[in-house]
């Protein structure tokens, strides 16, 4: 314990000194640092999906970093500190684990997380659906907010009744695209965008986070994308004058490699 408090003490010592001696330290503000925060966390996403133990050590660093950056500037304006900081997160932790720190029962995860739910609402949150991100991906955020709306009760039975949801979106989709020209164009994007939403839904009822899951066939087509202009590349020929089955050929190659 004392190797990391020491650890710890040797990172705010550090921030203090740029702070006050680096130009660039010095000019950052809340505002400055925001896009740098969001890029940093993001990084940190990239590392954890890959479970690249190496880069998930760094990209924590810097994410910590910029914590404590955070932390160094609301000192400079008198409103908190990084102890003030940890301690009330350590309050909070307390209070919503009353199954730990009091005498609630709650034998499972489900529990844990309605209990989490009712404390914020006494706290003063004035809807279950309020500590959800504005800014959050579009996928990430249909997760949470079906997830939180789990905990007081507003959920589907099985993963039937969402299947079904899901297919009837689709109907519904498949219905207003069949018009061609004719389609609404607002029309179609709300159903685009139901269809997207239920099938949020139904990737919480087999354990399948969507966002992850699409990020690994981003990733996935990107590989094999990137391979059949290698192979073109080696070939001294240009994508564009390649036919579609020539690329399909050469997909289905890259398949074989692993990805």
């Amino acid at each position: 314990m004392q190797e990391k408090l020491k650890a710890f003490e040797r990172l705010l010592n550090i921030m203090d000194d740029l702070r006050e001696k680096c130009p660039w330290d010095r000019k950052q503000t809340f505002q400055t640092l925001r896009n740098l925060t969001i890029e940093e966390t993001y990084e940190l996403a990239d590392a954890l999906l890959e479970e690249d133990l190496k880069n998930i050590k760094e990209e924590l660093g810097d994410v910590l970093l910029h914590i404590v950056f955070y932390a160094k500037i609301g000192d400079e304006k008198g409103a908190f500190d990084i102890s003030t900081v940890i301690n009330d997160l350590c309050d909070k932790l307390v209070t919503r684990h009353p199954h730990i720190y009091g005498d609630v029962v709650a034998d499972t995860e489900d529990q844990v997380k309605e209990n989490w739910e009712q404390i914020k609402l006494k706290e003063g949150k004035k809807s279950v659906l309020s500590g959800v991100p504005v800014s959050l991906p579009a996928m990430v955020k249909a997760y949470r907010l079906q997830d939180k709306s789990k905990q007081v009760g507003f959920e589907w039975e099985n993963r039937e009744q969402v299947w079904e949801k899901v297919e009837e979106e689709l109907a519904e989709l498949k219905e207003h695209t069949i018009k061609g020209d004719a389609a609404d164009p607002a029309k179609v994007e709300e159903e685009f965008g139901d269809l997207l939403f239920s099938l949020v839904n139904y990737s919480r009822f087999i354990n399948v986070d969507p966002e992850s899951a699409l990020e690994r066939t981003n990733k996935k087509f990107q590989y094999r994308f990137q391979y059949i202009e290698a192979k073109a590349k080696e070939q001294q020929r240009d994508l564009r004058d390649m036919t579609l089955g020539e690329m399909d050929l050469l997909w289905n190659e890259a398949k074989t490699h692993g990805k």
